[in-house]
């Protein structure tokens, strides 16, 4: 059983010194997870890997209970946070362009009207694996971990106990649904 197994199992039963030494031993993969998530630049300006760390951290205290067996659920729930935790973000951003309610006044009527930023293709991806989960779980995992997490094939593999071969066909089926969604 490893170390981080065992923190879970005892944060199961209670013992509130085991979240704080959890997070501590979880630190420098959580960090590499996020690293992976922003690595690719412009995907999402407002956070860095730090703070998105920091704030997956805060929802998880905030969530209450964590339901994680063992490190493979704990690194596919942290994965889920950091991808709410960058969707919430780049939905603020969004907001704060438009203005966050305010009454918006034209100045240009042909100046950047079709732009998109990083945060509006977020958004249609994290809607389009919204869509994916209610119809292939795995696949939207799958894409999730990627996408998301940053994962590569191997890691996803073994986190879902499947081949390397299946998680390179979920890749395959799941990068072309979505792209057809995004479309």
């Amino acid at each position: 059983m490893t170390e981080l197994t065992e923190l879970l199992g005892r944060l199961q039963s209670g013992d509130s010194d085991a979240r704080d030494a959890l997070f501590a031993t979880a630190y420098p993969e959580l960090h590499r997870l996020a690293r992976a998530r922003l690595r690719d630049g412009g995907r999402n300006t407002v956070l860095d890997t730090t703070s998105l760390v920091h704030e997956s951290y805060l929802r998880f205290i905030r969530a209450g209970e964590l339901r994680a067996e063992d490190r493979r659920a704990f690194f596919a729930y942290a994965s889920q946070v950091m991808r709410h935790v960058v969707v919430n973000a780049a939905r603020d951003r969004k907001a704060e362009k438009r203005g966050s309610g305010a009454q918006p006044v034209t100045l240009l009527t042909h100046v950047g009207a079709d732009l998109a930023g990083d945060e509006g293709v977020i958004l249609r991806v994290h809607e389009a694996l919204e869509e994916l989960q209610a119809v292939e779980p795995r696949l939207a995992q799958v894409a999730e971990m990627r996408y998301f997490g940053g994962y590569s094939e191997r890691e996803i593999a073994e986190m879902l106990a499947v081949t390397e071969r299946t998680v390179q066909r979920d890749w395959e089926k799941a990068r072309a649904i979505l792209a057809a969604a995004l479309q």
